[in-house]
């Protein structure tokens, strides 16, 4: 479970810098695009992937390259929903999509249902729907505008479930070792990245930002570390996804609640409170029972 602890704090870093960013008036779409270079010089100068043996024939391209699309869609996302529902609130959609993965591990991984994995789980997704608590903001906005926004975390909870089970699938590929596959997807994601980058500045007009650069480096490696933790778990746990899964999503609410209230003072419910707490014993059951 270590490696799902080190996953979830560079996971709420990631979604902390973006709000930061955003603060400051810096220009998130393009902080998105910068965090891939660094992600890819990470993975090639620290992991160092031996390509020279990989089987090329056997890559599972189709899979790379729904990672390399979705990685940097669902940034753009998160970002938007960030701006307009707040750190806690977008931390809360994104581990909802807990539920798509959970399915998917025992429906399509074949994993055991255990006990007190059972009853860890059922707590956890409690603590979801307790954490939940979302208060619409009517404030000059209409209510479609509203209704329009809503989307943003809809988005983020189906897309972040695809990734995690995408992710698990290139964690037990066993013809390719996944320090190469995660800088393949690194360098496919980063040069669909670079294409948004063009839209941003030639379509949309955007100023280049030399602030976005340095902030969009420093989240590459926080990106770089939440996937490679995030992708070790998965090794150390091979037979217990829904272990992972859950812990993952659960650690980040609690982290991410915490930090958006003592740091951005986001205010939540007493409901709110009861969710991070059972958040807290769901981990706890499924981690040391």
């Amino acid at each position: 479970m270590i490696f799902v602890l080190f996953s979830v704090i560079c996971s709420v870093t990631v979604a902390v810098l973006l709000k930061l960013a955003k603060q400051n008036g810096v220009e998130t779409k393009q902080v998105i695009v910068w965090n891939y270079p660094m992600a890819v010089a990470l993975t090639y100068f620290v992991l160092q992937p031996d390509l020279k043996s990989l089987v090329w024939d056997a890559m599972p391209v189709t899979l790379y390259t729904s990672l390399a699309i979705l990685l940097p869609g669902m940034f753009v996302f998160i970002a938007l929903s960030i701006r307009y529902s707040g750190l806690v609130k977008t931390e809360i959609a994104q581990r909802l999509s807990l539920f798509i993965p959970l399915l998917a591990s025992f429906f399509f991984f074949h994993e055991k249902m255990e006990g007190h994995k059972m009853l860890g789980i059922a707590l956890g997704l409690l603590a979801i729907l307790c954490s939940i608590g979302w208060k619409k903001n009517q404030h000059n906005s209409s209510m479609a505008d509203s209704r329009y926004k809503a989307l943003y975390p809809l988005l983020v909870f189906i897309g972040m479930g695809i990734i995690d089970i995408l992710f698990k699938q290139v964690a037990l590929h066993v013809n390719i070792p996944y320090i190469s596959s995660m800088f393949i997807i690194f360098v496919m994601a980063m040069f669909i990245a670079i294409l948004l980058l063009l839209y941003f500045l030639l379509v949309e007009k955007q100023r280049f930002s030399k602030q976005a650069m340095g902030y969009g480096l420093v989240l590459g490696v926080f990106n770089f570390c939440n996937i490679l933790f995030y992708m070790k778990a998965h090794r150390a746990l091979p037979d217990n996804p829904s272990v992972v899964f859950t812990g993952m999503n659960i650690g980040v609410i609690s982290l991410g609640a915490l930090i958006g209230v003592l740091f951005f003072k986001e205010r939540l419910s007493l409901l709110n409170y009861l969710g991070i707490a059972l958040s807290i014993v769901s981990v706890l059951i499924i981690a040391y029972l």
